[in-house]
């Protein structure tokens, strides 16, 4: 397979200058295009009921896959699958499971902010345990009866 250097150099040698220009002309479009976008993981949108309903909707609506829903709205796959599967999300109890463990989640990253990280000291390397000595005998494994082919053999 060629590389398009290689092919633009095969251009070059043949004296395709039109073709050159099409090509140059075609890298700067695409440059123009690019953008740096952040991960998504770092932008993802927080759990509403609102967008719970929505997913269930794009969902019910599109044949979309739950991983084109979790693109489109900014989430991560598993919450689009707990969402259809579970029905979380769609109210806003502040005892629901989800929202229980949000908290706890919330409260573990305040307290970290908050508390520097205690020193650890190194480990010191576990005593390998010993490994039971069997005297049985695996038994044998079947012999095949069918030939295999080889990739030099067709």
């Amino acid at each position: 397979m060629t590389t398009l250097k290689e092919f633009e150099e095969a251009l070059r040698e043949q004296g395709m200058n039109m073709a050159l220009a099409i090509l140059q002309k075609l890298r700067e479009r695409d440059k123009a295009a690019r953008t740096v976008m952040p991960a998504r993981r770092i932008t993802g949108r927080k759990m509403t009921p609102d967008l719970a309903r929505k997913i269930l909707e794009l969902h019910a609506n599109t044949g979309m896959t739950q991983q084109e829903i979790a693109f489109e709205l900014g989430v991560n796959q598993g919450r689009v699958n707990e969402v259809i599967k579970r029905g979380k999300w769609l109210t806003e109890d502040p005892h629901a499971p989800e929202a229980v463990a949000r908290d706890r989640a919330k409260a573990r990253m305040e307290k970290a902010q908050r508390e520097p990280a205690p020193a650890r000291s190194p480990r010191e390397p576990r005593p390998k345990a010993a490994r039971p000595v069997t005297s049985a005998k695996k038994p044998a494994s079947k012999t095949r009866t069918q030939a295999q082919l080889m990739l030099g053999d067709l």
